[in-house]
């Protein structure tokens, strides 16, 4: 009750505008000065994409295969640092999602590429070696 009570008054006091107050008095008015909490954001810049590029959508999901054409993985998702892909997130082992793991991998490590229009992935490596790998767990 006393939670609901304290969120109630602050809902209100954010709700009140704020009255700027005058100590002058000329009849000249100025505005208060607006507060910033940072730098504004660049002006938008726009690209143009074509058919042939990546995108996320059509990564996550997408079957990892080895050099033997076998499938060592699935990717799951992408972790992103400095506005970069830092880490593929593949899922490996398991059926059907039951004992399935997930190991992050360096993008360099996996080649995407275009092929009879289709998106395939590959790496050099196997399954076993995938199941040995470090387990990556999300953070909380």
């Amino acid at each position: 009750m006393k939670k609901l009570a304290i969120i109630t008054a602050s809902l209100a006091l954010l709700a009140t505008p704020a009255l700027a107050q005058s100590t002058s008095t000329s009849t000249t008015t100025t505005a208060p000065a607006a507060a910033t909490t940072g730098a504004a954001p660049a002006e938008a810049k726009y690209s143009t994409v074509s058919k042939d590029e990546m995108f996320s959508s059509k990564l996550k999901g997408l079957n990892v295969t080895n050099q033997a054409n076998e499938t060592v993985g699935e990717i799951s998702d992408l972790a992103i640092k400095n506005n970069q892909v830092d880490a593929l997130i593949l899922s490996v082992g398991g059926f059907l999602g039951v004992g399935e793991r997930y190991v992050a991998v360096s993008p360099a490590s996996v080649k995407v590429s275009l092929k009879d229009d289709k998106w395939v992935a590959s790496m050099n490596t196997t399954k076993d070696a995938l199941k040995a790998a470090p387990e990556f767990k999300y953070p909380k």
